[in-house]
C-alpha cells in the first residue's frame, strides 16, 4: 500500500510529456454549475395516527379478535364485551318507546276532539287548555323515549370495540374475562397510511427553512419523494438549540414503517459547485485523483478532494481541479497511455 501511494506521489509530483497521444481519449470538461444549497439531517419515521382506544362502557370481556401486530381495517371489531345488560336497557327503552307513542296518538285524539267541541263553545276554556297540555306532555314524554332509546343503542355498541383507522395493533392491556369500566385503556395501534418524519433542526436554519420549505426525504431504499407539508414548532428545545420539525409524507408508501431512521435534505439557498463525471474519479487506497489531460494531449494523475454527488453521474470536486480542465473518462486507458508517457520521459 505504501508503494502504491508513493507511486501516485510520484506521478502527481512529475508531469510528464512524451510523443505518446492521447487524442483519442475519451474526456469531459469540468464544469461550474448552479445547484441547491442543501442541509442533510437525521429524522424519524412517525404515524400521524397512533392512538389507545378505551372502553366507553361496562362489560366483561368475551372475545378479542386481534392481537399486536395484526393490521386491521377502518370499522373493524377488535374487542367484543358481554352485552346483556345492555341489550335489556335496550328491549326496556323500545318498549318504553312504544307506550309513550300510544300515549301520545290517545292525547292527540283527545285534543282533537276538544278543539272541535270548543269551537263549538260548548266546553270551557280549561278544557281545552288541559287538552292542550296534555297534548304537549305526551309528546315531550315521546321524544324523552325516543332519546333514551337512542342512548340504549349506543351503549350497546359501546360493547363491540371497533378500530378508528386502518392500522396495526401494538399493545393490549386487557385479557379474556376481565372486566372493562368506562375510560379503561384496552388496546393501542398506529395507522401506516399516513406517516410523517420528525427531525431536529439547528435555529440557524430557521430562518431558511421558513422562506422556502423545500424538503425531500431520502427512503431507506435510496428512493427520494417531497415532503407535503413542513410544520415548524414555534419554540426551540434550550438544552440543543433546536427546533422541532414535522415533514408530513405523501400517503401510502411501501416498506415504510413508524419508528424507521431516514435522511433528509433542506435546500436552503443555491451554491456554485464544479462538477465532473463520477467515472473520472479514481479511488487508490487512500488517494482520490482524476486522469487530467491538457491541451498538448499529455495526461497527468491529479489528486482531488471531492464533495456530494449529483444525480447519477457528476460528483462535485472541492479542490485540485479547476473549471474548464479536461478530465479522462476512461481511467483505465489513461492510467496505460500514462504508464507509456512516463516510460519515454524515462521517469520510471
Amino acid at each position: 500500500m505504501r508503494s502504491l501511494t508513493f507511486s501516485l506521489l510520484l506521478f502527481l509530483a512529475f508531469p510528464v510529456s512524451s510523443t505518446f497521444a492521447a487524442d483519442k481519449l475519451a474526456t469531459d470538461t469540468a464544469q461550474r454549475v448552479t445547484m441547491p444549497r442543501e442541509y442533510r439531517l437525521d429524522g424519524v419515521v412517525e404515524a400521524i395516527n397512533q392512538s389507545t382506544v378505551s372502553a366507553q362502557t361496562s362489560g366483561q370481556v368475551v372475545e378479542i379478535l386481534v392481537d399486536v401486530d395484526d393490521f386491521v381495517e377502518q370499522g373493524e371489531t377488535i374487542i367484543r364485551l358481554k352485552d346483556t345488560e345492555q341489550r335489556a336497557r335496550l328491549e326496556q327503552a323500545e318498549a318504553d318507546l312504544k307506550a309513550a307513542d300510544a300515549v301520545l296518538q290517545e292525547a292527540s285524539r283527545d285534543y282533537e276532539r276538544t278543539r272541535e267541541i270548543f269551537q263549538r263553545k260548548l266546553v270551557a276554556q280549561s278544557a281545552m287548555d288541559k287538552a292542550t297540555a296534555n297534548l304537549k306532555a305526551s309528546k315531550a314524554r315521546q321524544q324523552a323515549a325516543v332519546a333514551a332509546l337512542n342512548q340504549a343503542r349506543e351503549q350497546l355498541e359501546y360493547t363491540r370495540i371497533r378500530a378508528p383507522y386502518a392500522g396495526i395493533v401494538t399493545e393490549r392491556m386487557i385479557e379474556i374475562g376481565e372486566t372493562a369500566s368506562p375510560g379503561q385503556q384496552l388496546i393501542s395501534g398506529i395507522s401506516v397510511d399516513q406517516l410523517r418524519v420528525s427531525v431536529d433542526v439547528p435555529q440557524s436554519l430557521i430562518p431558511a427553512i421558513r422562506q422556502q420549505p423545500d424538503v425531500r426525504i431520502i427512503l431507506p431504499d435510496g428512493r427520494s419523494v417531497e415532503a407535503t407539508k413542513a410544520t415548524i414548532f414555534p419554540f426551540a428545545d434550550a438544552a440543543s438549540a433546536t427546533f422541532k420539525v414535522r415533514l408530513k409524507l405523501p400517503d401510502q408508501i411501501p416498506g415504510l414503517f413508524p419508528g424507521m431512521l431516514v435522511k433528509t435534505r433542506f435546500q436552503i439557498g443555491q451554491m456554485e459547485e464544479l462538477l465532473i463525471p463520477t467515472a473520472a474519479v479514481v479511488y487508490r487506497s487512500e488517494v482520490t485523483a482524476v486522469y487530467v489531460v491538457d491541451a498538448e494531449q499529455r495526461i497527468t494523475l491529479r489528486h482531488i478532494q471531492t464533495g456530494q454527488k449529483r444525480g447519477d453521474d457528476r460528483i462535485a470536486v472541492l479542490s485540485g481541479l479547476e473549471e474548464g480542465e479536461r478530465v479522462a473518462l476512461d481511467p483505465i486507458r489513461a492510467g496505460s497511455l500514462l504508464k507509456l508517457q512516463l516510460k519515454g520521459s524515462g521517469n520510471e
